[in-house]
């Protein structure tokens, strides 16, 4: 089931690789070659936990000894490294599935995984933290995993599962869909650090003020979105996240984003006197509607020539 640097298999003695073990939950670690591959298998020798990792994220996690499911897991990114190796484990089909920062809204399902990650664009993005696709990772965040604010380390290489702004508090975020949703809700998940003894203005603030633009065929320019009227306009407030997972619930106008294919996302400030706005996770609360026919050409008119 190896695939040449597509997916590989490695084991690690978690007795011998105690602090990398434990940087993981004691549960695995990132082999050197990590970063030349797509996918990597990780087993730990003295306990049965697996995890998958895709672009050095963990996508997928298996603990004890599960045959069946290890199987299916196995066969599932294998599938997909052979067909167009484009799509990533758990970023296309399938119920929503990873970390949520707080409950599901009754009647409504997380459909983050119909987030067309290869269409994803951010605006204003500081290029020494995570992309786009950082934010719909399925894993934990790991300032909720460890006390180390500035990330974790992976073959000695600090990095950070977050996306900050850079040249100021704006961001603006394209998010394309694989099908057409009905958008009840978002979580969005900020975890600015906690040091007191920082200077405000250099610690990366929650956001405060969003818009969100509904299907939009391309990502917006900041100048660009001052010049449209928002699907609608949330104002966040200190109390509205949640204490212990740094997760706000947006509810959205649900009426406004019933045939949705595509959200622009626009962080207009933060909340604070900082610089720079950060945000650790975003996941989508709704309805899966029917799957979207990418380059169909349709006609628009009935008559010759149109």
């Amino acid at each position: 089931l190896s695939r040449p640097q597509r997916i590989t298999f490695a084991k690690v003695d978690t007795e011998r690789q105690r602090e990398v073990a434990q940087s993981y939950d004691v549960t695995s670690w990132v082999p050197a070659t990590v970063s030349l591959i797509e996918f990597a298998f990780l087993t730990c020798y003295r306990l049965p936990t697996f995890l998958i990792f895709k672009d050095q994220q963990v996508v997928a996690t298996v603990k004890g000894a599960d045959p069946r499911k290890l199987s299916e897991v196995v066969k599932k990114i294998a599938a997909e490294a052979d067909s167009d190796g484009l799509r990533g484990f758990g970023e296309a089909s399938g119920s929503g599935t990873g970390w949520l920062g707080t409950g599901l809204p009754k009647g409504y399902d997380n459909v983050t995984d119909q987030v067309d990650v290869r269409g994803l664009d951010l605006l204003n993005a500081d290029s020494n933290f995570g992309t786009a696709r950082t934010l719909f990772d399925v894993s934990k965040p790991s300032a909720l995993q460890t006390s180390k604010e500035k990330g974790y380390a992976r073959d000695g290489v600090e990095t950070h599962d977050w996306a900050e702004s850079d040249t100021d508090e704006q961001l603006m975020l394209f998010i394309p869909f694989q099908s057409t949703l009905k958008v009840h809700s978002l979580q969005i998940t900020s975890l600015p650090s906690r040091d007191t003894d920082a200077d405000a203005a250099e610690v990366p603030m929650r956001p405060k003020t969003i818009q969100l633009y509904t299907n939009p065929a391309h990502v917006l320019g900041f100048e660009e979105a001052d010049d449209i009227e928002a699907t609608q306009s949330i104002t966040l407030h200190p109390q509205d996240w949640d204490s212990s997972t740094g997760t706000v619930r947006v509810d959205l106008r649900y009426v406004k984003f019933q045939n949705v294919s595509s959200l622009v996302l626009f962080v207009v400030d933060g909340d604070g006197d900082g610089e720079r706005v950060r945000i650790d996770r975003l996941r989508i609360v709704g309805e899966k509607g029917s799957k979207r026919e990418l380059g169909k050409l349709e006609k628009i008119g009935d008559e010759t020539g149109e």
